[in-house]
């Protein structure tokens, strides 16, 4: 069958040495080639990207064919002249899509790549030689642009992004910033392998790690991890002056005082800074008794040595402490003395109290009009407000949470936490529950201290001697007390 390339004019190409000495003096010969991509079947359209025409230099050393592309092993040697010209009439008809013998466009495509000669470039699709054409050179020059194009580099794919290490050193915020020395936390920079040689806390696990020669560790107990969370929200840290917590009621008799002391010895047993209750009750209080340590000051004394306290040694030899840390600054014992105790004297204690100390409890004494009360009110940032377990006790909480709110106070009031203390061994005919609901539906939080008779005999009390659930009822207390206290607050200035 004729071809269109019958009636071209061949060059003669050169044979033997003749050969070899063009190939030495010219060993890049430049060819322009043009890529065809036959499609497999019907439904595949041959798209702009499929005809790319390319100019380049070809080195006949150095071309490499890829395995999947190579035919197999030629018998004979044959001249580059023979090989052309078998070639020639078979890439012509793949060219045209034009059948021959009764075969399709598909198997001569086939043949043809079987049979073409190799490439120095190894591209995707398989190259048909063809004399130039105004249409090669125009596609030429677009693919010499595209060439010249800078070349941008992709973008990495979500997995890679996921795979891809990143160093500790490398992290950012969020937003972009630098870290913060918040970040540098223990489950961060230790090594796991430390904790593994730590004794669990816990009865069983314990017992369980010493048995097996600390071969096997099941890490802290439930309850022991739940003891130190809370641990954790009681120690938050503060910044700025001192906090104060007044700890109030309308009714004398309802343990006002033991919620004082408990709260103030759960608050310093937990937390690494200070922690002072003062004892601001103007009928004698007891603040004093209900600890270990003894000391003969009161609050009269620091008041008379205000220009004599220059720091935390001065003021430390005018409280008393007890064994978790707690100091307790007494309140006169003459009754006369201590309701000469005003608004202002407060203001001084107050004042020296927040340069040493991280937090201040005060014991306000009973009632909300005595003369120490609005000056102890004005400082607080939180307020404790206790509650017995009878109805006419919980009615006269329930009136000081609105004297609160009708006097100035509606946020304190409603960020304060109120405590139902149970001071009787007997079962209380009144539903605790619906005093909680109650309360709960008023203020912020709602904490209970359970019947103990430790607390319940008067004396000096011993924290590590208090039932269990005692001690946790006081730490609840503690941490619902901390969790409403702002992080910030400016210092308080000398009267």
């Amino acid at each position: 069958m004729p071809s269109k390339h019958d009636g071209i004019e061949k060059p003669e190409t050169p044979h033997g040495d003749a050969a070899l000495a063009e190939s030495a003096e010219k060993p890049h010969v430049r060819s322009q080639t043009i890529s065809v991509t036959i499609p497999a079947s019907r439904e595949e359209e041959l798209e702009d990207d499929d005809v790319i025409l390319d100019d380049v230099a070809v080195n006949p050393a150095e071309a490499v064919i890829p395995p999947s592309r190579q035919g197999p092993a030629p018998q004979a040697a044959s001249t580059p002249s023979s090989s052309a010209k078998k070639s020639s009439p078979t890439r012509s008809s793949a060219a045209s899509g034009q059948p021959q013998n009764g075969t399709t466009s598909a198997t001569k495509a086939a043949a043809a790549k079987k049979n073409a000669p190799p490439k120095a470039q190894t591209p995707t699709k398989d190259p048909v030689s063809v004399g130039p054409s105004p249409a090669m050179e125009s596609n030429r020059a677009s693919s010499e642009k595209k060439r010249a194009a800078p070349v941008t580099p992709a973008s990495p794919t979500p997995e890679a992004e996921q795979t891809t290490p990143q160093s500790m050193s490398a992290r950012q915020t969020p937003n972009g910033g630098a870290e913060n020395a918040q970040a540098l936390t223990a489950e961060r920079l230790l090594d796991d392998r430390g904790s593994r040689h730590r004794a669990p806390d816990g009865t069983v696990q314990r017992a369980l790690y010493a048995a097996s020669g600390h071969l096997i560790n099941l890490g802290d107990s439930k309850k022991a991890r739940a003891r130190k969370e809370l641990t954790h929200r009681i120690a938050k840290p503060f910044s700025g002056s001192a906090r104060f917590v007044p700890v109030i009621t309308r009714k004398g008799g309802v343990g006002k005082t033991t919620v004082s002391i408990l709260l103030g010895m759960a608050l310093a047993d937990a937390r690494d800074d200070r922690v002072i209750a003062l004892d601001a009750n103007p009928d004698r209080g007891t603040l004093h008794d209900r600890i270990g340590g003894q000391s003969d000051f009161t609050v009269r004394d620091v008041i008379r040595r205000k220009n004599e306290i220059t720091g935390y040694t001065e003021f430390s030899t005018l409280v008393a402490r007890d064994e978790t840390r707690l100091d307790v600054l007494a309140s006169d014992p003459d009754p006369a003395v201590t309701t000469a105790f005003g608004d202002d004297d407060y203001g001084i204690v107050a004042t020296l109290a927040s340069q040493y100390y991280s937090m201040v409890l005060t014991d306000s004494g009973t009632g909300m009009v005595h003369d120490v009360m609005r000056a102890t009110i004005e400082h607080a940032d939180s307020v404790v407000i206790v509650s017995g377990t009878s109805i006419d006790e919980a009615r006269l909480t329930s009136e000081t949470i609105s004297w609160l709110e009708s006097n100035g106070f509606a946020q304190l009031a409603k960020n304060a936490v109120v405590v139902i203390n149970n001071r009787s061994a007997a079962r209380s005919i009144v539903n605790v529950d619906e005093l909680e609901a109650h309360f709960a539906s008023r203020v912020r939080a709602v904490a209970r201290i359970p019947y103990d008779p430790e607390l319940a005999s008067g004396s000096s009390i011993e924290f590590g001697a208090l039932r269990g659930a005692t001690r946790r009822a006081a730490r609840l207390l503690a941490a619902s007390v901390v969790d409403g206290i702002p992080t910030q607050r400016p210092a308080l200035t000398a009267r």
